[in-house]
């Protein structure tokens, strides 16, 4: 795997806000539907819109993951999907020019070595990992591992989150924070979460750090609706599902694509009607 050099995740949030606009977030697990075509269908979300991508490394005990995304987790699983597979695929669409985070409960990185998946991420052009489980109390190692390999640990916080818990997570924060917009678990929904501008207001008071929301958005106009509020929309069980729905990876890379499309343009259509309020 050759070193790909971390693309700076603040200057994609930076490019997003020079257009009048959020950051579009994209996630896939990796191996899902299969190497080559989780690979194939993150480049196309890149093609299409998506700003900054989240790698999954697919867990056995997963937490938060909602029954979309655990049908491909199982998938990837079973099609022998480990932390190399991953580390392999953030080389390949660290590739496309844009910020590669892994999204990963904090068992694999342990059993892994802290410091070498720290390494070893950032030597494949990672940019960044997400750790939805991990405390700042108990996040020392993995911080200082990241501090050393120049990634950028993303922590998240909850509705349930008390002004100084929000304080305490956002200050190890680095690239962005992420705003869980619901207490369950993730999977597309219906309407987005009624609390998440609250948390995203509450989240400014203590950081200047952008917030990305994630947890439910499916469609460009949920898109729209949370970019009007926050920093990031952040979107992985819509997209797992139009590959899980596919007849063919084909097909799901062509899915994928279309929704893409569909959310770079609610995260634009937001811009838009800014400039005509401000006009």
């Amino acid at each position: 795997m050759e070193p790909g050099g971390a693309i700076v995740i603040a200057a994609a949030f930076a490019g997003a806000r020079a257009e009048g606009r959020a950051a579009l977030i994209g996630y896939l697990p990796a191996g899902f539907p299969s190497f080559d075509g989780c690979v194939r269908a993150l480049h196309a979300m890149v093609e299409f819109g998506v700003d900054i991508v989240e790698v999954g490394l697919p867990y056995s005990d997963p937490l938060m993951d909602g029954p979309t995304i655990q049908a491909a987790v199982d998938r990837a699983l079973f099609a022998g999907t480990g932390t190399r597979e991953v580390l392999a695929t953030v080389g390949e669409v660290a590739r496309s020019g844009v910020p590669v985070l892994v999204m990963t409960y904090w068992n694999p990185v342990e059993r892994y070595g802290v410091t070498r998946f720290a390494a070893e991420l950032a030597d494949a052009g990672g940019s960044g990992v997400i750790t939805p489980d991990l405390t700042p109390e108990e996040g020392g190692d993995w911080l200082a591992a990241c501090d050393g390999a120049g990634l950028d640990p993303v922590l998240l916080v909850a509705p349930s989150s008390t002004d100084a818990r929000l304080a305490k997570i956002a200050s190890v924060c680095r690239g962005f924070v992420y705003a869980a917009s619901t207490m369950g678990v993730t999977g597309a929904r219906a309407a987005v979460s009624a609390v998440a501008p609250g948390l995203v207001a509450r989240v400014r008071e203590v950081s200047d750090l952008p917030v990305a929301v994630g947890l439910g958005v499916s469609n460009g106009e949920q898109a729209a609706e949370v970019a009007s509020y926050a920093d990031g929309v952040i979107v992985g069980s819509a997209l797992v599902r139009a590959l899980l729905d596919a007849p063919s990876e084909q097909a799901g890379v062509r899915a994928v694509s279309a929704l893409a499309a569909d959310l770079a343009t609610g995260v634009r259509r937001r811009s838009e009607r800014r400039r005509g309020a401000a006009d």
